[in-house]
């Protein structure tokens, strides 16, 4: 979920990843051009929007949740205006006004986060069946662009990768709806998918880890970004999961009948094992660039920290989350909203205070960067709700499986 794995950026990686152009589907619409204009009142960020208004405003509200605070209201109308009227969101509609038509460029990524957004905010704002009404949108849109595989594509109409699949089991589980009951025409599941991106404990290379899509000899490539977000969403999880209990350390383990669920433990052992190596993930050059040297990516650890939270690693997330405390700081005043937001939901999941991160106070960082939220209730009757203090609802409807998970630690290590 990397703050720059957005719109065109995203596109071009598929293409990286498989080796081809033909990572674009072929119906797709062109890429929207570039915003020049002053991005409207309520938007988090000053930077251009034009591929990620959307996603960092959703990623921003989720954010503000997970420590107590609602968005304003203005912030929360922005986010509604940029909903086409089929229910689904374009990366950034620069004139809201305007209907979206054929050359509007869904996205699905944005549409995912947004309906988890939106029904993270829905109750504590102005309009809640306003609200309401575009989160039971936005999920009937996403499952009328579901792939027969069980899985979805960043545009309609592209073959089903990891990322978004990912995004979008998250985002159903956070607002209530059951992914595994979000079937294909086919019958198949978004769980059916992900599983088919697994790589084995057997493999050479990742071994445990989800590929993004195979390349173009149909081989899985271990995915860093790939392997935190099909983590989250094989334990029915999404970017605002919280730690697991008890605590064990994940192990790799193939099944004679793979599990959604198994695949998701060895997506986190192969994380533990590659944060290991320098405490943080790693970036490639870009094709082209002149310094052909790996750089940290932070984005990704963020990510990579709270997959290992949900699986029960909290420990082993500890030295990455110490590197990030250390590291992070430019990186987000550079990336903006979307990447305080990231660190702030890496800390949550750790029990970090994210007021007090190295030296950062990061929820007074991502307030700064769009309109006051309203002051927090502090009261017990606040507390007491839990998607009003910003859990994921799966903790709720989803808390014998994070048991199980924990259970399954423990069988392993016995069977071990």
């Amino acid at each position: 979920m990397n703050t720059v794995r957005r719109g065109a950026a995203a596109l071009a990686a598929a293409a990286v990843v498989l080796g081809t152009a033909a990572a674009v589907p072929a119906a797709a619409a062109p890429s929207p051009t570039p915003s020049t204009g002053t991005p409207a009142p309520g938007l988090y960020g000053t930077k251009d929007p034009t591929y990620d208004g959307v996603w960092r405003q959703s990623l921003a509200f989720l954010a503000q949740r997970a420590t107590g605070y609602q968005p304003a209201d203005q912030a929360v109308d922005w986010l509604l205006g940029q909903q086409c009227a089929d229910g689904s969101f374009a990366s950034y509609r620069a004139d809201a006004a305007k209907p979206c038509d054929a050359k509007t460029m869904r996205d699905t990524n944005a549409t995912a986060l947004a309906v988890q957004a939106l029904g993270a905010v829905r109750r504590q704002t102005a309009e809640p069946e306003k609200v309401n009404t575009a989160v039971t949108a936005g999920a009937d849109w996403l499952r009328s662009v579901q792939n027969k595989d069980g899985g979805w594509s960043y545009t309609p109409g592209g073959p089903s990768d990891a990322n978004s699949t990912a995004v979008i089991v998250g985002a159903l589980a956070a607002t209530g709806v059951k992914p595994g009951s979000f079937t294909s025409a086919e019958g198949r599941t978004p769980y059916d998918t992900l599983l088919t991106f697994a790589l084995p404990c057997s493999a050479e290379d990742g071994a445990g880890a989800f590929a993004y899509q195979p390349d173009k000899t149909g081989k899985l490539l271990a995915n860093a970004d790939a392997t935190a977000a099909a983590t989250l969403a094989g334990l029915g999880k999404s970017v605002v999961a919280t730690k697991a209990s008890p605590d064990q350390a994940p192990a790799c383990q193939d099944l004679t009948k793979p599990t959604v669920e198994r695949a998701a433990l060895n997506g986190a052992s192969y994380l533990a094992k590659t944060l290991a190596k320098t405490g943080h993930l790693t970036t490639p050059p870009m094709p082209g660039a002149t310094d052909t040297s790996e750089k940290p990516d932070v984005g990704n650890t963020a990510d990579a920290v709270v997959a290992l939270a949900a699986a029960g690693a909290a420990k082993e997330a500890k030295p990455a989350l110490e590197w990030l405390e250390k590291n992070s700081a430019a990186w987000a005043k550079e990336s903006g909203p979307a990447a305080y937001a990231q660190l702030i939901l890496a800390a949550r999941a750790t029990d970090t205070d994210p007021r007090e991160f190295g030296t950062a106070d990061l929820v007074e960082q991502l307030n700064a960067t769009g309109p006051a939220p309203k002051t927090p209730d502090t009261s017990a009757s606040s507390t007491s709700d839990d998607e009003e203090s910003g859990f994921d609802v799966w903790w709720i409807i989803g808390i014998g499986m994070v048991v199980g998970v924990g259970i399954g630690f423990l069988v392993s290590g016995r069977r071990k």
